[in-house]
């Protein structure tokens, strides 16, 4: 809804909006040797070019200076033109997946191969919220054996951190979420206490420490 109201970027329409999805590769641009069709794949929308300093770096590599994340971007890179039309007409990508779509067009670098025995009906959040979540934890946050760790909202990403977390092997893992459904479920991803702001007059901040 936030690029479908064209907050923070400029708006470029029509396209098709979705960065999440799994499928199977239907045919390969010239070039392409990694990918084959019936190889069942993940889009990803941080892309990597595997050549520039970012993708090369063990630090930056969601960085990919040709296919970092571009909401204003609506067209392939190869020759700036858009995959998408009807009646004649351009229709824009996004992110470079535009996954609200039965057939999509992505860059090379913006697709991962996986297992042809993964379920794609259960996969597709992998594409980002679950490597979102985890890899913010195990990459960037880094929590040491027997830190705590308080992971804000129960979501997708937010389960993942959790199990990100858990992986790192913290010994405390506080939820903090207002919706109290969620936090059975949780504890499967690591969590071991709960927080929910509605329950308390302090900023919840205050609470957890």
């Amino acid at each position: 809804v936030y690029y479908w109201e064209c907050k923070g970027y400029t708006p470029l329409f029509p396209r098709i909006l979705g960065h999440e999805a799994s499928g199977i590769v239907e045919s390969v641009g010239e070039g392409v040797n990694d990918l084959k069709p019936g190889d069942h794949v993940l889009p990803i929308f941080t892309g990597e070019c595997k050549e520039c300093r970012h993708c090369l770096s063990e630090e930056s590599n969601n960085m990919c200076e040709l296919l970092r994340i571009n909401c204003d971007r609506g067209v392939m890179l190869a020759d700036g033109k858009t995959r998408f039309s009807i009646n004649g007409k351009p229709i824009y990508h996004f992110v470079g997946t535009s996954t609200f779509s039965q057939y999509t067009v992505v860059h090379v670098g913006q697709v991962a191969k996986i297992s042809p025995t993964a379920p794609l009906d259960k996969v597709c959040p992998i594409s980002c919220g679950i490597c979102t979540g985890f890899g913010a934890t195990v990459n960037v946050a880094k929590p040491k054996k027997g830190q705590t760790v308080a992971v804000f909202g129960l979501g997708a990403v937010g389960l993942a951190a959790a199990e990100g977390a858990r992986v790192c092997g913290a010994s405390r893992i506080i939820a903090v979420d207002v919706n109290p459904r969620r936090f059975e479920e949780a504890k499967r991803f690591g969590i071991t206490e709960f927080v929910n702001p509605k329950d308390y007059d302090k900023p919840v901040q205050e609470v957890i420490v």
